[in-house]
């Protein structure tokens, strides 16, 4: 999709990546068909529409609805985009990309647990829609003030976001106990931005809280895994991730990468828009803290010789 110069222009995500992100959404015939495909991906090329019908326990019309779901046009472009995927992913990929054992062994962890990470960063950023990210930049550079709602692993990273627009000289507030979050919204008005970030898109409080800053006028954001999730439908601008969950790496651990690969982009943007003052106030809030920084020891080697 084009985009303006200064823009990233978004890749093409995979299949799989969009199935998993759409998966809570669909319909449970169709959910059944997601799940065949997910378990074994370069399977389907091998298979006829009627033998995946069989193995979901559905009809071939349900597989049929099911591709027009994620955003392909019927069962053969779904095998032929899944064969193609499957060719751009070697062997250690797949091996790095299974689930972690119970009997690995700490140098295996650190491998699939490093490339879970690399992953989730990678695919994010290819189904990154700059030309939604673009609206949402605009309208934070432009507001009065900016409110960051995110409980549990969320919170931090609405924290994260807080600090890096704070720093550049922009009002930001990040909350996280729900009572603070509801009146903070309820103060907010046209001209302000509110951003929810929750991996399942399911969090009452972020939802709640973020129907609250839409009721008053002020424009809002969503962050999370999946494009048909509750807080979609509170929320004028949709960004997502794309993070795979395994056994050990629930929401928690998983969703954080993908969320900040996302908070950087929007914040990079917005400080762009800001360049001037966004130099200034970094070079001043560096210079504030500077004294408590500790000198290395050659620094005070030396500063004795001299």
């Amino acid at each position: 999709m084009a985009t303006d110069d200064t823009s990233r222009e978004s890749g093409e995500a995979s299949p799989l990546v969009k199935i998993r992100s759409l998966l809570p959404g669909l319909a449970r015939a169709e959910q059944r068909v997601a799940n065949i495909v997910l378990a074994d991906p370069a399977s389907i090329s091998r298979r006829s529409i009627t033998e995946v019908a069989e193995a979901a326990g559905t009809s071939e019309t349900t597989v049929t609805r099911f591709c027009k779901a994620i955003g392909v046009g019927g069962y053969p472009d779904l095998r032929i985009a899944l064969a193609a995927d499957t060719a751009r992913t070697s062997t250690r990929d797949r091996e790095l990309g299974s689930d972690i054992a119970p009997d690995d062994d700490l140098g295996q962890i650190i491998e699939k647990v490093g490339y879970a990470d690399a992953k989730a960063v990678e695919e994010t950023a290819d189904q990154l829609d700059a030309a939604v990210l673009q609206p949402l930049v605009e309208d934070v550079a432009q507001a009065r003030r900016i409110d960051v709602y995110g409980v549990g692993a969320s919170a931090f990273v609405a924290l994260d976001l807080q600090q890096k627009l704070h720093r550049i000289g922009l009002t930001c507030f990040a909350w996280s106990d729900t009572h603070n979050a509801l009146t903070s919204a309820a103060v907010l008005r046209e001209g302000d931005v509110a951003i929810g970030i929750s991996h399942t898109g399911a969090t009452a409080e972020t939802v709640e809280a973020l129907r609250e800053a839409r009721r008053r006028g002020a424009t809002t954001a969503a962050l999370t895994n999946f494009a048909r999730s509750p807080i979609t439908e509170v929320a004028d601008h949709v960004l997502t991730t794309a993070v795979r969950e395994t056994t050990y790496r629930s929401g928690a651990m998983a969703s954080r990468i993908g969320q900040l690969t996302v908070i950087d982009c929007l914040f990079i943007g917005v400080a762009q828009r800001h360049l001037d003052q966004a130099r200034a106030a970094l070079e001043a809030t560096y210079e504030a803290v500077g004294g408590h920084r500790l000198e290395s020891r050659p620094d005070r080697r030396r500063q004795k010789e001299a």
